[in-house]
């Protein structure tokens, strides 16, 4: 090598390699997160459009039949027992849910020609979903919101049933006839009309669950301080008399009457609050909510008693009841009855003038219930929520 010029070979030493590697974690930390951000708002964009689809179908609904639709087939003002009631009463209580009435205003007519109006979706033991499986198994992505990833099954719009078959009733699960096993499957939705600040089936322990206002506490009577009334008689939008059978006093105040078809059936000229002053739809979570069938009408409504994003996701209750528990985290409680989504901080909700805005967790409970009523007479500044 003599007289010769001798060149070293370039390269990273162990503490340049290091750094490297270091600078890049750190930008793959930063990069992630604005990632999985961007992802989110793409899905709750997908969502908002969802609901402006279903607040096209609803008003479009409204056009032809002069009101929006019940909240389910369930006239219970109708001659026959309780028991005829879940059981269909020949066609007149077939319990089908408002979800279904619009189909034919979202583009999905063959689905809605598909069902048999004369069957009641809840008894499989004298028809029900087996006689009509192609509609009732499916259902369209315009009412699933993207973000929702936990629908405690296999596929996408369905969940694995516990217990009781999708709802009231429906105790003997329908037997797929591909297969000719017993189906595990409930189609289910993300999105369920207001019923209002009406109470869930009751202030909430009876005697004025954790938010809502004593039922000893008489209507119009003043409460301490000031303080806004929480809840009002009406079932899930109207009053019924589980012992006995019989309708009791009650008013809507919201837009889906739970019970009593053509009795209770909101108009746009009722809404005297304003229309951009009202809810209409907004977003639930099937996993949260025992009885979240697509199809019937005991899943299809949500009211504004119940704090957003309240979470109910025990199974079994720990007061070991499977309805009406007064597990305030247990999907068998009436508390899980309100909006709740994956959005971080949040719900999407339609408002009756077909505009979708998102409400916050923090939203202060009154102004969340005056935002359920629709001729309550509150006043609410659009800065409140």
């Amino acid at each position: 090598m003599s007289g010769s010029q001798h060149k070293s070979r370039g390269g990273f030493t162990l503490i340049e390699l290091l750094v490297v590697i270091a600078i890049i974690a750190v930008l793959i930390a930063l990069l992630l997160p604005a990632v999985q951000s961007a992802r989110e708002a793409a899905r709750r964009a997908q969502c908002v459009n969802n609901l402006k689809q279903i607040g096209l179908a609803l008003h479009n609904y409204e056009s032809t039949n002069s009101s929006f639709p019940p909240g389910g087939i369930s006239d219970e003002s109708l001659p026959g027992t309780r028991s005829d009631i879940w059981a269909g009463s020949a066609g007149a209580n077939n319990l089908i849910g408002w979800r279904a009435m619009v189909l034919p205003n979202m583009e999905a007519g063959a689905i809605y020609n598909a069902i048999n109006f004369q069957i009641p979706m809840t008894q499989s033991s004298i028809g029900g979903p087996a006689a009509q499986w192609t509609a009732y198994m499916t259902i369209n992505n315009a009412w699933l919101c993207p973000s929702d990833d936990n629908f405690q099954g296999s596929s996408p719009g369905y969940r694995t049933s516990t217990g009781v078959w999708g709802n009231y009733g429906a105790t003997n699960p329908p037997v797929n006839p591909a297969t000719n096993a017993t189906e595990t499957r409930i189609p289910v939705s993300n999105y369920a009309g207001s019923f209002g600040d009406n109470y869930c089936i009751g202030a909430l322990t009876g005697t004025g669950g954790p938010w809502e206002t004593p039922t000893t506490v008489a209507l119009g009577t003043l409460l301490p301080g000031g303080r806004a009334r929480i809840g009002y008689p009406g079932f899930w939008g109207t009053n019924f008399d589980l012992t006995n059978a019989t309708r009791g006093p009650g008013t809507l105040r919201g837009i889906f009457a739970y019970r009593i078809a053509g009795v209770a059936t909101t108009t746009i000229a009722s809404i005297t609050d304003g229309t951009s002053n009202t809810l209409l739809v907004g977003e639930v979570l099937p996993a949260q909510t025992a009885d979240s069938n697509f199809w019937n009408y005991n899943g299809s409504s949500f009211g504004t008693t119940v704090p957003i994003n309240w979470v109910t996701l025990r199974p079994t209750c720990a007061d070991g009841a499977t309805w009406g528990s007064t597990d305030w985290q247990c999907r068998y409680s009436y508390a899980s009855k309100g909006l709740k989504s994956k959005h971080p901080g949040g719900v999407n909700a339609l408002f009756c003038d077909g505009s979708v805005k998102f409400l916050k967790n923090t939203i202060a409970l009154p102004t969340y219930c005056a935002l359920g009523s629709k001729n309550g007479g509150e006043v609410v500044s659009s800065d409140s929520y």
